[in-house]
C-alpha cells in the first residue's frame, strides 16, 4: 500500500477540510432546499470520509498502531503521537466525519421536529460536542414552548 508523503498528508488535510464545507453550508444556509434534504439523507459523504480514514489508518506505521493499543498509554504519550503528521491527519479526518455525522443528525432531527438548528449546526462545525449540547437545549425549549406547524418547518408559541 502506498504510504502518504508529507505533501500527500497536507493535501489530504486540505481536501478533507474543503470536502465537508458544502454540506455544512447547505444545512445552515439552505436547510429546506430539496437538494440539501436529499444530500443529507445520503451516506455518501460519510462513506467518502470513512474511506479516507481507513486509508490513513492502514498506512500508519505499525509502531504507532501498537502504541495506540498500549493499555498503559498516558496523555503525554498520546500527545507525542499526535505530533506525527500522519497521526494528526488521521485524527483530523476522524473529527471531520464524526462532527459532520452529528451535524447531520441535528439537521435531520430539526427537519423532522420543527427545531431551529442553524446555531447548533454552526457550533457543531467548530466544536461538535458544544453544538450537540446546544441542540439538546434548543430541542427541549422547542418542545416545551413551541409547537411545529403542519409542515414542521417553523414554530409558534404554544399556550402556557
Amino acid at each position: 500500500m502506498l504510504i502518504p508523503s508529507a505533501t500527500d498528508l497536507e493535501n489530504i488535510f486540505q481536501v478533507a477540510n474543503l470536502f465537508v464545507l458544502p454540506f455544512w453550508a447547505l444545512m445552515v444556509l439552505l436547510p429546506n432546499w430539496s437538494v440539501t434534504r436529499r444530500l443529507m439523507q445520503s451516506y455518501i459523504p460519510f462513506a467518502a470520509l470513512a474511506s479516507l480514514y481507513v486509508y490513513l489508518f492502514v498506512t500508519l506505521d505499525g509502531g504507532i498502531l501498537e502504541a495506540f493499543s498500549d493499555p498503559q498509554l498516558e496523555l503525554t504519550g498520546l500527545a507525542g503521537m499526535f505530533a506525527n503528521s500522519h497521526v494528526m491527519a488521521l485524527g483530523w479526518v476522524h473529527f471531520l466525519v464524526m462532527d459532520l455525522f452529528v451535524g447531520r443528525w441535528i439537521y435531520l432531527q430539526g427537519q423532522e421536529n420543527g427545531i431551529f438548528t442553524r446555531h447548533s449546526l454552526a457550533f457543531c462545525l467548530f466544536a461538535g460536542p458544544f453544538g450537540l449540547l446546544i441542540h439538546f437545549f434548543t430541542a427541549a425549549i422547542t418542545q416545551r414552548f413551541f409547537t411545529p406547524d403542519d409542515d414542521g418547518t417553523s414554530a409558534e408559541p404554544s399556550a402556557v
